[in-house]
C-alpha cells in the first residue's frame, strides 16, 4: 500500500486541524462585586427612604431589560416557557457576565417584596404567610446564583461574596421563621465571610463590608437572647441596650417573658426619699431602658452616638408622661387627688418623669457643648495648640448653648410638686449659678473678639463671682461640674488682667499730650479739613484715599425776597358814598316810584 505524501498545502491544513484539537479555548473568568452592586442599586432606587415597593419595581424592569438585551426571553407574548440561566451561557465564546445578574436581581426582587410585606404585616397579620413564601423564593434564586458562581468561570472573590449573600438570605428567612439557632448560624457565617473579605481588600473598599458586618450585630444578639430561653443575668442588659438604641420594636413581648423578680423590682420607685407605685406598663418599660442608658453612654465614645441615644430616650419619656396623664384623665379618683394641696403619688411620679426628661435634655445639651468645644476657637488659646477639623465654633455659639441650658434649669425649678422641696431647689439653684458662670465667661470672650475690653473685664468679674458662689454651694450629684468651674476660675484671673491691660493701653493711645485723640478710627472728613489733627487713617494707603473732594458740597445762598402787603389790612380809607350817588336822582320821591311801577311817566312811554 502506497501512502501518498501530503502536499505542502495539505500539511498546513493538517497542522491547523491538529492544533485546533489539542489547544483548548481560554476560559473567561468573571469578577462580580455582588455587595457593591446591590448596595448601589438599593441606594439609588428607593431603599434610602425605605421604599421597598419602588426597589421591587426597579428589579422587575431590570430583569426584563437583561433578558431582552441578552436575547434570552421566557417564551413569547402568548406562552410562558421558563428558562433559567445555566453554565453554558457563562462559558464559551458567547459567554456574558450579565447572565449572572438575572438570578441575583431575581433574589433581590423577592427579598424586596418580602420586606414590603413585612411593613404591611403590622396592620394585616395574614400577609406574614406571603412574606415567608417570598423569602423562600429569594433563597431559591440565591442557591441558583451560588451554583453558577462555584464554577471555574468566576474568581475567588465572587465565590466568597456569593457564599456570604446566600448565608445572609437564609439567615433572614430563618429569623422570620423564629428558628433562632439556624438563623444565628447563617448570619454568623455571613458576618465572618464579610469580615475576611474586608481584611483582604484595599482600604477604599473596606468601609462597605464593615458596615454590612455591623448590620448583623442586632439580629445576632436577638437570636442569642432567644436561644438562652430568657433574660437572665446579663442578657436583660443587652436587650435593654438594644431597646435604647431603637433596634427592637417588640420589647413589650420580651419584658413580659422575663423573670418575675425584675418586674417586681419596678413596681415602685424610690426618688429623693419617697417611694411611688408605678402602674402604667409603658412607664415601667421606659424606666427599664432609662436605667441602662448610662451603661450604653459609657461604652460610646462619639458624641454623635451619645446624642442619638439620649434623644431616643427623650421620645420614650414623652410617651411615658403622656401615659400617666391619660391615666389621670380616665380615673376620677386620681383626678381628685391631683387637686389637693399635698403632693399625691401620681403627681410625684409625674414630677419624677418630668425631672428625667429635663435632666436628659440637659445632658444632651452638655454633649452638644462638648462637641462644640472640639472645634472652639479660643481667643486666649496659644498658637501651638492644634484644633480638630470642622466648622469653627465662636464664643457666641457656646454662649447661646449655655443660654438654652439655663432655660432647661429654669424648667427644672418649675416642676410641679417640687416647689416645697428646699434641698432640691437649692441644688438646682446652684446648678443655675454654675451655668451662669459659663455663660458670662463665653460672653466675655465674645467681647474680647469685639475689642471691648472694659465690658469684658466686667463680665469676667461677674463670671468669677458666679463661679465662686457655685463652688461654695451644694452641687448636684447627677451633674458634677466642679472641676470645670475650677478651671474657669483659674483662667478668668489671667484673662481679666490681660483685658484690663489692653483697656489701659487703649486709653493711653487714645489721646496724646495735647489732648487730641489719636485713636485709629474711621472718619468721613477729607485730609485737607483735618490737617491740624493726627489720626491713623488706613484708607490713605489705598487706591482711593480721602484727601480732597473734587466736587464741592452744595452751600446755602440767600434767595430773592418775597414781599407781602400786609399794611393794607390795617388802613382806614375815607367813605366814597357821596361820590357814588348820581346827581339826577336827588329829588326822587314816592311819586316817581309809583310812576315807574305802573309803567307810565317813564322815558319809554313818551
Amino acid at each position: 500500500m502506497v501512502v501518498e505524501e501530503p502536499s505542502p498545502n495539505n500539511a498546513e491544513a493538517v497542522e491547523k486541524s491538529d492544533s485546533s484539537t489539542l489547544v483548548p479555548e481560554p476560559v473567561k473568568i468573571f469578577t462580580v462585586e455582588i455587595l457593591h452592586m446591590i448596595k448601589d442599586a438599593q441606594q439609588q432606587h428607593g431603599l434610602r427612604h425605605g421604599d421597598y415597593q419602588r426597589y421591587r419595581g426597579y428589579c422587575t424592569r431590570r430583569i426584563r431589560r437583561l433578558r431582552k438585551a441578552l436575547k434570552y426571553p421566557q417564551g413569547d407574548k402568548r406562552h410562558f416557557k421558563r428558562r433559567d440561566v445555566t453554565l453554558s451561557q457563562l462559558t464559551g465564546k458567547k459567554a456574558d457576565e450579565r447572565f449572572i445578574h438575572i438570578p441575583l436581581i431575581s433574589a433581590e426582587r423577592a427579598w424586596a417584596y418580602a420586606m414590603q410585606l413585612k411593613q404591611e404585616a403590622n396592620t394585616e397579620p395574614r400577609k406574614r404567610f406571603h412574606l415567608i413564601n417570598k423569602l423562600r423564593r429569594a433563597c431559591f434564586y440565591a442557591l441558583q446564583l451560588q451554583e453558577l458562581c462555584n464554577t471555574e468561570a468566576f474568581d475567588a472573590r465572587t465565590k466568597l461574596e456569593c457564599e456570604a449573600y446566600v448565608a445572609w438570605m437564609h439567615g433572614t428567612l430563618h429569623f422570620e421563621l423564629q428558628l433562632w439557632k439556624s438563623a444565628g448560624e447563617h448570619l454568623k457565617r455571613a458576618q465572618v465571610v464579610y469580615e475576611n473579605l474586608a481584611k483582604a481588600l484595599p482600604d477604599d473598599d473596606q468601609e462597605l463590608y464593615r458596615a454590612k458586618v455591623n448590620e448583623f450585630t442586632p439580629n445576632l444578639r436577638y437570636c442569642a437572647y432567644n436561644i438562652s430561653g430568657g433574660a437572665s443575668g446579663g442578657k436583660i442588659d443587652e436587650i435593654l441596650e438594644l431597646r435604647a438604641q431603637g433596634v427592637l420594636e417588640n420589647l413589650d413581648v420580651l419584658v413580659s417573658q422575663t423573670k418575675s423578680e425584675s418586674s417586681e423590682g419596678l413596681q415602685t420607685i424610690d426618688w429623693r426619699g419617697r417611694k411611688v407605685t408605678v402602674r402604667p406598663e409603658k412607664v415601667r418599660l421606659f424606666l427599664l431602658s432609662a436605667q441602662e442608658l448610662d451603661k450604653a453612654l459609657a461604652k460610646t465614645t462619639k458624641q454623635d452616638a451619645k446624642i442619638e441615644l439620649i434623644e431616643r430616650i427623650l421620645m420614650d419619656c414623652k410617651d411615658a408622661i403622656q401615659a400617666v396623664r391619660d391615666e389621670i384623665k380616665q380615673d376620677p379618683k386620681l383626678r381628685s387627688l391631683t387637686t389637693g394641696q399635698t403632693v399625691s403619688g401620681v403627681q410625684y411620679l409625674l414630677a419624677y418623669l418630668s425631672y428625667i426628661r429635663h435632666s436628659r435634655t440637659l445632658q444632651r445639651n452638655l454633649c452638644l457643648v462638648d462637641q462644640a468645644k472640639l472645634n472652639f476657637d479660643d481667643p486666649n488659646q496659644q498658637q501651638g495648640q492644634a484644633q480638630t477639623e470642622g466648622k469653627r465654633v465662636r464664643p457666641q455659639d457656646l454662649a447661646r448653648l449655655y443660654e438654652i441650658i439655663l432655660q432647661n434649669v429654669t424648667e427644672m425649678q418649675q416642676i410641679s410638686g417640687m416647689e416645697e422641696d428646699t434641698q432640691y431647689q437649692s441644688e438646682v439653684a446652684n446648678l443655675a449659678l454654675t451655668f451662669k458662670a459659663f455663660r458670662c465667661y463665653y460672653i466675655a470672650l465674645t467681647l474680647i473678639d469685639m475689642k471691648k475690653w472694659k465690658e469684658a473685664v466686667a463680665l469676667y468679674e461677674r463670671a468669677s463671682n458666679y463661679a465662686n458662689d457655685a463652688l461654695k454651694g451644694k452641687s448636684c450629684s447627677e451633674f458634677d461640674l466642679q472641676s470645670e468651674l475650677k478651671k474657669i476660675v483659674a483662667s478668668i484671673d489671667g484673662s481679666k488682667f490681660s483685658a484690663l491691660a489692653y483697656s489701659v493701653l487703649e486709653d493711653d493711645n487714645s489721646e496724646d499730650a495735647s489732648g487730641v485723640s489719636t485713636k485709629s478710627q474711621k472718619t468721613t472728613k477729607p485730609l485737607y479739613e483735618r490737617l491740624s489733627q493726627y489720626k491713623e487713617d488706613q484708607s490713605l494707603h489705598t487706591r482711593s484715599p480721602n484727601v480732597f473732594k473734587l466736587t464741592p458740597d452744595m452751600e446755602p445762598i440767600p434767595c430773592k425776597p418775597l414781599f407781602f402787603d400786609l399794611a393794607m389790612n390795617y388802613l382806614e380809607l375815607p367813605s366814597l358814598e357821596d361820590k357814588l350817588e348820581s346827581p339826577g336822582k336827588k329829588g326822587a320821591s314816592i311819586t316817581g316810584f309809583v310812576k315807574g311801577f305802573l309803567g307810565w311817566g317813564g322815558s319809554g312811554n313818551k
